[in-house]
Parts: C-alpha cells; structure tokens; sequence
C-alpha cells in the first residue's frame, strides 16, 4: 500500500463526503445545535446568576452532540453500500484493503473537522451569550486539556460508528445500534452498576469528564482504542472477504 495510492484514495472519499448531502446537513445541524444549546445553557446559568466559563457550558453540551458524531460516521458507508455505489467503487479502487483504510482515514478526518466545530462554535455561542447577558464571571482556568479530551471523546465515537457501519452496511441498524448504546444502554448501566466504564463511550468520557465511577486516564485510552480496533478489524475483514 503506497502512501501516494492511499492519500488519492482519502482524497476521492472526501471529496465523495463533501457532494453528500446527508453528510453535509449532519456536520452542519449538529455544529449548529451545539451552539444553540450551548448558548441556551448559558442563558440559563445567567439567570439563575451562577458563575460557570464558557468551557464548563460547552463541555456539559457535549452529550447534546453525541448524535450527530455517530450520524456522520455512519452515514458515507451506510449510504454507499445502500445505493450499491460501492460496486462502482471497487471498479475504481479494485484494492479492497487500500479501500478501507482510505475510507477509514476519510472518516477520522470528517469526525475530526466535525468535533472541532461543533466545540469552536459552543464555545463561540456560550462566550457570546454570556457576554450579553453580562453574566456572573467565573473564576478558575482549566486549561486547554478538558477541551482536547471533549475533541478526542467526539472523534472515538464518529469512527467507533463508522466501524460498526463497516459491520453492518445498512444505515438504520447501525444508527440505532449506536445510538442505542451510547444514549440508551450506557446511561441504564451506568445507574447500576459500575461495570458500564468499560463501554467505549464511558472509557472515553474520562477525558473530558473525570470522576469516582470512570477508568483512569491510561485505562480508558487502552479500553476505548480497544473497542474501535477490535470493531475496526471485524469491519474491515467483513469488507475485504464478503461481497459488495
């Protein structure tokens, strides 16, 4: 696999991400109801007169989010195999393995562009509200660590979402099994029991929001890189041996 044949291939499928429309609306929509939600949330803390940064407000906007991350890492695939563009594709790109890997750098870099906008644009909108509304200011800096730890959780869960849409090809049930686990399964579990940490949108929860019932740092890097390799591998072997 030549680094040039893999960086014309990362090229062709952002450029096929950038003519999606589905795509699109889905980095779109979610940047702005971020920011709307985050500048509601400012709103509110500046009624009730409680000090709180811009930093704070974005991260709490973070589970807000999380759909949209997952939409936008199921979607190129789900879409592909849907249409049975992905016949058309392998005509062009007959190097399954080479496919893959450039689809999956794609979609690191739509869920990364995607993460870093929505968190700029709540930061924006959370910064901009509290300006206007004169709110209490908030003493303490954090520094730039929760935020990167936010980017890095938004990033795990778009791919960790691609991967499983390498699994399953058709858009609903990976949409719904994601869904289904980070905003259904994972809260339910979370309430009972303490084994819910080793999920992957738990483990990676821990770098933004550290607390007595999440992994320590190392863990939960190890245990969410883990969940994406293990899905990651199962994807592409599903691609490189079965049929279109």
């Amino acid at each position: 696999m030549s680094a040039g044949g893999l960086a014309s291939v990362v090229a062709a499928e952002l450029d096929k991400l950038r003519t999606l429309p589905g795509a699109v609306l889905a980095v779109v929509g979610t940047t702005v109801v971020g920011a709307l939600i985050a500048a509601a949330q400012a709103g509110a803390a500046a009624d009730q007169g409680l000090p709180v940064t811009a930093l704070d407000l974005t991260l709490r906007t973070v589970p807000f989010v999380v759909a949209g991350l997952v939409l936008v890492g199921v979607l190129p695939v789900s879409q592909e195999h849907a249409g049975r563009q992905v016949a058309t594709t392998l005509t062009a790109v007959p190097r399954r393995g080479l496919l893959v890997a450039g689809k999956s750098v794609a979609a690191i870099c739509a869920v990364g562009l995607t993460a870093v906008s929505v968190l700029g644009a709540c930061l924006a909108a959370s910064a901009v509200t509290q300006h206007l509304l004169d709110a209490p200011a908030a003493t303490g800096d954090a520094g730039a660590g929760p935020l990167l730890g936010a980017a890095a959780f938004l990033v795990v869960i778009g791919v960790f979402s691609h991967a499983v849409a390498l699994v399953v090809r058709h858009l609903v049930p990976a949409l719904v099994g994601v869904l289904a686990l980070v905003l259904v399964v994972s809260p339910l579990l979370a309430g009972a029991t303490e084994h819910a940490r080793w999920l992957p949108d738990r483990a990676a929860s821990a770098w933004y929001d550290a607390g007595p019932s999440t992994l320590d740092g190392p863990t939960a890097t190890l245990v969410a890189l883990a969940w994406v390799a293990v899905v990651g591998v199962l994807g592409s072997w599903r691609f490189l041996t079965r049929d279109a």
